[in-house]
């Protein structure tokens, strides 16, 4: 691949599973030979971090203020002085390996009080754009094949930022009438960008999560979001699995799982089939959006 391909998991809600989709999508593209980049933006938690088993040590970092420059730093104006100062390669300090073979941009702090921070510029695409311009400008010459952001479950100027830089959204979704209903929001959200901001930004991937196959309910969920999203539903659907939530427990995904149970195992398969379509969505070079 020639160009760095991006997606962000949104949907306008929190506890959906998108820091679950984001860390077994990029694990799954990793597997498919792809080098994968995970930028968390979706709060100081740091929850990515800890799917990954990398927060405390990065906690620790910011306990003996060792911490700077983070994700914060990159959205301020005075982050190409910084760069300029520190040199080209500071990026790469902040960015942290993993065991699974994708590298994360962990989540800092400073998150919280970015939202109001951005909040105080009046131009809207100045600051809407500022995440954008970062990856354009100092982490596409990385030359990672895929990145992917994880965004926080509200709509705010963040996750505008990450939507914008993105261009592509993969909504994870649960079965239930309002999950759908949530579906609907995200796309209004999505053509308001549009129209306003004359940015292109695609709802790529409706991806349902959690789900009970065994279920007639379920079923008929299913057959509901085909029906709604034809052409964004994601090949299969992830089931429900106690070992996915027992593995982020432990700080890694279900890929690493030694003994997984059969759903843990259909979860797997669904991750590599969907990353697998994924990537080929992102590298259409003309798709038609919302």
């Amino acid at each position: 691949m020639k160009d760095t391909l991006r997606a962000a998991t949104f949907l306008n809600k929190g506890g959906v599973g998108k820091t679950t989709v984001a860390a077994h999508i990029g694990v799954a593209c990793a597997r498919q030979g792809h080098e994968v980049l995970l930028i968390d933006l979706a709060g100081k938690q740091g929850d990515l971090a800890k799917q990954f088993g990398t927060w405390e040590r990065y906690q620790q970092q910011i306990e003996n203020d060792d911490d700077w420059p983070n994700i914060t730093t990159v959205f301020q104006p005075e982050w190409p002085s910084i760069v300029e100062k520190l040199g080209d390669d500071v990026v790469e300090e902040f960015i942290i390996p993993t065991e699974e073979h994708v590298d994360i941009m962990p989540a800092h702090p400073g998150l919280d009080a970015l939202d109001a921070e951005l909040g105080n510029i009046d131009d809207a695409s100045e600051r809407y754009s500022r995440f954008n311009n970062f990856l354009d400008e100092y982490v596409d010459p990385l030359r990672y094949d895929v990145i992917l952001i994880d965004l926080p479950g509200v709509t705010n100027n963040i996750s505008y930022n990450g939507l914008w830089a993105a261009q592509n959204v993969i909504a994870p979704v649960q079965p239930a009438t309002f999950g759908i209903q949530q579906l609907g929001e995200l796309e209004e959200d999505l053509k308001r960008m549009q129209t306003q901001l004359d940015a292109e930004i695609e709802l790529t991937m409706v991806l349902p999560t959690e789900v009970d196959l065994r279920t007639k309910l379920s079923d008929r969920y299913l057959e509901t979001i085909k029906e709604e999203y034809p052409n964004t539903v994601a090949p299969l659907a992830v089931p429900e699995s106690q070992d996915i939530r027992n593995a982020a427990a432990d700080g890694h995904t279900a890929f690493r799982l030694e003994t997984p149970s059969e759903t843990a195992k259909k979860a797997r398969r669904a991750f590599i089939r969907n990353s697998e379509e994924l990537i080929q969505r992102l590298q259409e070079p003309e798709r038609q959006v919302i």
